[in-house]
């Protein structure tokens, strides 16, 4: 998810200490948590719902369009390469194909986006077969690790990239979606954005949408619910016959009024419907004062720019935003923090509805101390083990659940 607040794309400073409720549970069992932690990350398989390595790569291309990064290496920037990845034993990442809303307004644009990330993806995976393999299942996902390789699952970030065509389902389902996200930053053609602002367009999901997700059922595609409304959430349950995914949601109990996260009512009616939440680690998704600090910000840096006319793009804004950090530090979250929201998820629906879908590469420096970046799986590890939660736990939480419900989908797809 690129953060639909472009004034905030900042250089975030500091930590914030911060506690929330968590479980009751016992005692963790004897030995090192830290090295727990990490031969549990190693030994188990963790699918991250959605990290936005193709967009990250596609604006920093080269003369001849080519990436350059290399993230088959160590790199300088970003949140992923393989040598992170396998540090922290990252092995299916979901690549996602995000299509900036912008492009909703020329026709063809999204499309020929999603087709171009998608080309980059089987690039990478071609580059270093010793390192890389694309996963179009569970199956191949399992076979990949067993050989050493870090799988490329890909997810649509934006259902606008179907275009107005309910036939570009299962195009792009034979190049490998296997899940889109119906909506990003606005209203599109297929529904009701968590941000969109003024008049929603469908108040809900639109006639288009629930043709989309029909197909989307028939053709063995996850329909992912973040980014959605509330109203289209709760229609996307109605119209589909599938378990669906919040690729990378928190949860609005420790952000209220924060549309963009899950209530409980929502997180309660997707576990009914078999489905997951994958927690995202933006510390905007976990800590209340990280929402106000953005919210405070953007209202100061909109009021300077109207004062003084300018445009969000003049550098006097950048300057402003910066001094503005100077005297008031972003609060980031900690590794701790995520856990919370884990456990919220666990008290309300119980370990089988849970997953992680980071969005590393896709939130920029807001992540939490602890998870900065995905080196760090094994600490998150260490947090639950401290607190009680055993293997059969974290495996369901690191890749099992995901796996059922995209097995179910697949299984239940038809010609």
């Amino acid at each position: 998810m690129r953060t639909p607040l472009p004034l905030l794309g900042l250089v975030l400073l500091t930590a914030v200490s911060c506690t929330h409720e968590a479980l009751t549970r016992p005692a963790p069992p004897p030995g090192d948590s830290t090295e727990r932690g990490r031969e549990l990350a190693h030994r188990l398989i963790i699918a991250d719902g959605h990290i936005d390595v193709p967009y990250r790569l596609q604006e920093k291309l080269g003369p001849g369009g080519e990436p350059t990064e290399d993230i088959s290496q160590r790199t300088a920037g970003g949140d992923f390469d393989y040598p992170r990845a396998v540090e922290g034993g990252l092995d299916v990442p979901f690549m996602s194909i995000y299509i900036p809303a912008e492009l909703q307004k020329t026709a063809g644009a999204s499309k020929a986006l999603a087709d171009s990330l998608i080309d980059m993806v089987e690039k990478l995976a071609r580059a270093s077969p010793d390192k890389f393999a694309l996963a179009r299942s569970v199956d191949e996902a399992r076979r990949n690790t067993g050989e050493g390789k870090i799988s490329f699952a890909m997810g649509i970030e934006n259902g606008s990239a179907l275009e107005d065509s309910v036939a570009n389902v299962a195009h792009f389902q034979k190049r490998g979606v296997r899940y889109i996200t119906l909506t990003h930053s606005a209203d599109n053609l297929l529904g009701d954005s968590s941000y969109a602002e003024g008049e929603h367009r469908w108040n809900g999901l639109s006639p288009l949408g629930r043709q989309v997700v029909a197909e989307m059922n028939r053709v063995g595609i996850m329909v992912d619910v973040s980014h959605l409304s509330d109203a289209t959430i709760r229609q996307v349950l109605e119209t589909s016959q599938q378990p669906v995914i919040a690729s990378h949601s928190s949860c609005r109990h420790f952000t209220p009024g924060f549309e963009r996260n899950l209530s409980d009512e929502l997180i309660r009616a997707i576990a009914a419907k078999g489905g997951v939440v994958m927690i995202s680690f933006g510390s905007g998704f976990l800590l209340q004062a990280s929402q106000d600090h953005e919210k405070k910000l953007r209202a100061e840096a909109l009021a300077f720019i109207q004062q003084r006319g300018l445009t969000r793009e003049s550098p006097e804004v950048k300057t402003f935003i910066e001094n503005w950090l100077r005297e008031h530090p972003f609060p980031r979250a900690r590794v701790e923090d995520v856990a919370d929201h884990i456990e919220h998820v666990v008290k309300l629906v119980g370990i089988e509805h849970v997953g992680l879908g980071s969005d590393f590469d896709g939130v920029g420096p807001t992540l939490p101390v602890g998870l900065e970046d995905v080196s760090r799986y094994p600490n998150l590890f260490r947090v639950l083990l401290e607190r009680g939660h055993g293997e059969a736990e974290l495996e369901k939480l690191a890749s099992g659940n995901v796996f059922r419900v995209w097995r179910q989908v697949e299984a239940a797809a038809r010609p």
